[in-house]
C-alpha cells in the first residue's frame, strides 16, 4: 500500500483554517436513521456521533466468507506483545474445531472484552496485525472504519484499507494506530469506568457495509 500527496493547482487561493473546518463539519446521522437505509456506507458511519446500540449489518451480509483467525497488538516502542488471540487450526480431517457458542444468539462472536492495566492508556503507538481468510468471492477495496469512543465522547477515528484479496486466500496486515493523548484525569475517569470505553468496528467491501463487530474496554486491570 502507497500513499501520495498532490501538489496545490498553481493560481488557486488557499482557504483560511476556518472555511476549511467549516466545509469539513458534516450533519450527524442517528443509528436508527441508518437502519432504515438499504445498505450502509463509510460517509455513513464516519458520521455517527457515538456507539451504537445494535449491529448496523446482520452476520449474513458477509457474503465473502471473510473470518478473522489471528489478532496481535503490540506497542511499536518497546516491541512488547500486549495481547495476542487465535483460532484453533483445522483438525487433521481438514474440519474446524467446534467451539462453545450460544446458538441461539445471532451475534455470537461479534462482540469482545478486553481488560488493561491502565499502563495501555499510556502507550503512544501500538501495531494491530491480523490475519483473515476470504471464501470463494474476490475481495475488492476492504476498508476498515474504527472508532473509539469514552462515554459519548470520540476519542479516535481509524480508517484503514486493506486493499485486494483473491478468493481462498489468507492474508496478513499490521496497521499502526497512534494513540490520543490523555490528561492525568481523563486517565483516571477512563480506569475508574471500566467497559465505558467501546469501539465499533465497520468492514466494508466496494463501499458496502459487510461486517460490523464491537468491543468494550476495561483498564483496571491488576487493580
Amino acid at each position: 500500500m502507497s500513499s501520495e500527496t498532490k501538489a496545490a493547482h498553481p493560481g488557486k487561493k488557499k482557504e483560511g483554517f476556518l472555511k476549511r473546518q467549516a466545509k469539513s463539519k458534516t450533519v450527524e446521522v442517528s443509528e436508527e436513521e441508518l437502519l432504515q437505509k438499504d445498505f450502509i456506507t463509510p460517509d455513513d458511519v464516519l458520521r455517527l456521533g457515538k456507539s451504537t446500540e445494535k449491529y448496523l449489518c446482520p452476520p449474513e451480509a458477509n457474503v465473502y466468507g471473510i473470518d478473522f483467525t489471528r489478532f496481535r497488538l503490540r506497542d511499536m516502542e518497546t516491541q512488547t506483545v500486549l495481547f495476542e488471540v487465535a483460532k484453533p487450526p483445522p483438525t487433521a480431517d481438514g474440519e474446524e474445531q467446534e467451539h462453545e457458542m450460544d446458538d441461539s444468539d445471532p451475534n455470537a462472536g461479534r462482540f469482545v472484552r478486553y481488560q488493561f492495566t491502565s499502563q495501555f492508556l499510556k502507550l503512544k503507538t501500538v501495531g494491530a496485525t491480523v490475519e483473515f481468510v476470504v471464501g470463494e468471492k474476490e475481495v475488492s477495496k476492504f476498508r476498515m472504519i474504527e472508532k473509539h469512543y469514552f462515554g459519548e465522547r470520540l476519542l479516535k477515528c481509524f480508517d484503514f484499507e486493506f486493499g485486494f484479496c483473491i478468493p481462498h486466500s489468507r492474508n496478513t496486515v499490521e496497521h499502526i494506530y497512534e494513540f490520543p493523548e490523555l490528561s492525568p484525569d481523563e486517565v483516571q475517569e477512563m480506569v475508574d469506568r471500566p467497559y465505558d470505553t467501546k469501539s465499533d468496528s465497520f468492514y466494508f467491501v466496494e463501499d458496502k457495509l459487510i461486517m460490523h463487530n464491537k468491543a468494550d474496554y476495561a483498564y483496571n486491570g491488576g487493580s
